[in-house]
């Protein structure tokens, strides 16, 4: 009975949040595999990490199914709180990704994800920029990237919605994702010199700042083919950010181990992903040899938190209390 009790209380718990996992590791599998066709790397690495990735879209998908099944409080409750919200439209993200990655072995199947992501992300998007505008309790300290999930999360649509559209529907969703991505870049930064700092637990998201540009930048370059002005702008501005949160390393190194641990991983796996399209574009051998060093780190940044997650999954720690 107790047992039952305490499978219950686990099932109440899962996160919403946990889908973060997903933008992680289909990240890494897209990164692996753009290495695979511009560093020619083995192709089964990234092929293996995809339906790593996939098969734990699923389990996350079917369990928390059940959680809105069995406890619609529990998810009525995040959807209602102002930060835990955001991670909805990870779920959309994580078709998006799913339909980036293989769009190169089965286009038509990539084809279908993104028919069925896209669309649904943007209702979603709606969706959360409604709330904050008809909102009676939001507050400057509930303001953090993870913000950025639900409306800049549509700068990664014309990855291959070029491919599966017309490009003006990419450029839209290009368009105002940009948009809104200086809108809140303003904000955060607004929020964390003026006012009190993000709160440890959510510190890690500081590293979705690093997201929007350098998605942008793989998205721009999708939609124009061109290394020009602005494609250097977001890549170099991916790149800035990526340092200037590299030199918090003791701090970020310091904090206690959470489900929020995940946002490091698909902003260093956007930056891999960017600088591998640089490399591409340019031919420099610098952006070979950062691409490299990227890639290995975002390889050993997922290993140790898929090492760190499971082993919290085992003491029962699996829920995050963000």
């Amino acid at each position: 009975m107790s047992q039952a009790i305490a499978s219950a209380g686990r099932l109440r718990a899962v996160p919403l949040s946990a889908f973060a996992i997903v933008m992680g590791m289909t990240g890494l599998a897209i990164a692996w595999l753009h290495a695979a066709s511009i560093l020619s790397l083995p192709a089964v690495i990234g092929d293996g990490l995809l339906i790593f990735s996939v098969a734990v879209f699923c389990i996350l998908g079917v369990t928390y199914g059940a959680k809105a099944l069995l406890y619609p409080d529990a998810v009525a409750a995040e959807l209602g709180h102002p930060v835990k919200r955001n991670f909805l439209p990870a779920v959309t993200i994580g078709v998006m990704l799913t339909s980036i990655a293989v769009v190169t072995k089965r286009p038509a199947l990539s084809a279908w994800l993104w028919m069925a992501g896209a669309p649904a992300h943007l209702m979603l998007t709606l969706w959360v920029i409604s709330t904050w505008i008809d909102h009676v309790r939001h507050e400057i300290a509930h303001v953090n990237p993870t913000w950025f999930i639900p409306v800049v999360g549509n700068i990664m649509v014309p990855v291959v919605g070029v491919q599966h559209a017309p490009a003006e529907v990419s450029w839209f969703y290009f368009s105002f994702a940009v948009m809104f991505w200086l809108i809140l870049t303003t904000i955060i930064f607004y929020r964390v010199i003026f006012h009190d700092p993000i709160p440890e637990r959510l510190m890690p998201t500081l590293f979705i700042l690093i997201a929007p540009p350098a998605v942008g930048f793989v998205a721009y370059i999708a939609l124009t083919g061109e290394f020009d002005v602005f494609a250097r702008v977001l890549y170099y501005a991916a790149l800035f950010l990526t340092l200037l949160l590299a030199c918090q390393v003791r701090r970020f190194s310091a904090l206690s181990f959470s489900l929020s641990w995940w946002a490091y991983s698909f902003p260093v796996a956007a930056i891999t992903i960017a600088t591998l399209e640089v490399y591409s574009l340019t031919g420099l051998a610098f952006f070979r040899y950062l691409s490299v060093v990227f890639l290995a780190l975002v390889s050993i940044l997922l290993f140790a938190l898929t090492s760190r997650t499971l082993l919290s999954i085992g003491r029962g720690e699996f829920a995050d209390g963000d």
